[in-house]
């Protein structure tokens, strides 16, 4: 008789799990940014949220959750209700690096998320001030080997991707950059803008105006490939073969979120994100659409864990 019950019990939670699939979903859904409202997490949400609120038939609520290096946000995801009316607007990279960079977070990035989808990414810019005697890679990398300790880069603040983005750089040119950390992208920008520091690894939509009108010098993008935004700005890569530094979005919610909302999710996510105008709208601020199966995703978040930790560890780089 137990074994009955059991069976029976399980039979129907499955049936409420599918039935709350069906009609899901019946109220607004919360959209969980880690980052203030204007960055470019913000912009990227507000770029398609109200069309995917559309197509699911309810509205997306966008909730900025600032604070402890995305890990504030992070933490209240995992701890919501798995029925998907609470999703997380990950930023891969950051999320990876603070599996290492913190020695204590109270939610693990593999376990306490499903994947749901890929949604876009961007690269960054390495500009240098236009005073700086350095216009191109090669020249930095024969200036810096030549000025040991003479040369700095800005980034949004230690242990970030900006920063890392940079050491991975040395790593791999054999220089010795200064790094100089931040409390966020826009001050760094601002020091660079007015020559007080010489270069630094900022998020493409945000330096590409100050590229365009002359304030700043590009040195390289760091997606593999040049980017079909500013096709006339080198690939780092170009010089470093191994060189690449993304920021890749992606959309994810509780663990044991119920696998037909999260396929119902990936659908309509997919849809929306490939709409010709959505399209359009989200690469006119910089970040290219890229989609995922639910697996695709979890494979990918794996990876960059994997990729980040001996470098953030090699940087010594920790945080609390």
């Amino acid at each position: 008789m137990r074994k009955i019950f059991l069976a029976l019990s399980l039979v129907s939670t499955c049936l409420v799990a599918s039935a709350q699939a069906q009609n899901y979903p019946t109220q607004p859904i919360k959209l969980i940014v880690p980052f203030a409202a204007g960055g470019p997490s913000d912009v990227l949400a507000r770029g398609f949220a109200p069309k995917l609120g559309d197509s699911l038939g309810q509205p997306i609520i966008i909730d900025n959750k600032p604070g402890a290096g995305a890990n504030l946000a992070a933490e209240y995801v995992a701890n919501a209700k798995p029925d998907g009316y609470t999703l997380f607007l990950m930023m891969v990279g950051t999320q990876a690096i603070n599996e290492t960079l913190y020695k204590k977070l109270n939610y693990n990035l593999i376990k306490d998320f499903a994947p749901v989808s890929l949604v876009a990414s961007s690269s960054l810019l390495f500009v240098a001030t236009p005073s700086a005697p350095f216009k191109t890679i090669p020249e930095l990398i024969t200036y810096a080997k030549a000025n040991p300790n003479k040369v700095s880069f800005a980034s949004s603040g230690s242990g970030t991707p900006l920063h890392l983005g940079g050491e991975l750089f040395n790593t791999q040119a054999g220089t010795d950059i200064l790094h100089v950390p931040y409390k966020g992208a826009a001050p760094a920008l601002t020091d660079v803008l007015g020559g007080q520091i010489e270069t630094a690894l900022v998020g493409t939509p945000a330096a590409l105006p100050y590229v365009r009108s002359g304030k700043l010098i590009p040195l390289g993008i760091t997606s593999l490939k040049r980017s079909p935004n500013a096709p006339e700005i080198p690939a780092i890569s170009e010089f470093l073969p191994k060189y690449e530094v993304e920021l890749v979005y992606a959309i994810v919610a509780p663990a044991n979120t119920p696998k037909a909302i999260i396929d119902k999710l990936n659908s309509q996510l997919t849809s929306v994100l490939n709409n010709p105008e959505i399209k359009r709208q989200i690469n006119s601020k910089g970040f290219e659409v890229a989609t995922s199966t639910p697996t695709q995703l979890g494979d990918y978040i794996k990876s960059e864990v994997a990729k980040w930790r001996p470098i953030v560890k090699k940087s010594g780089a920790t945080a609390e």
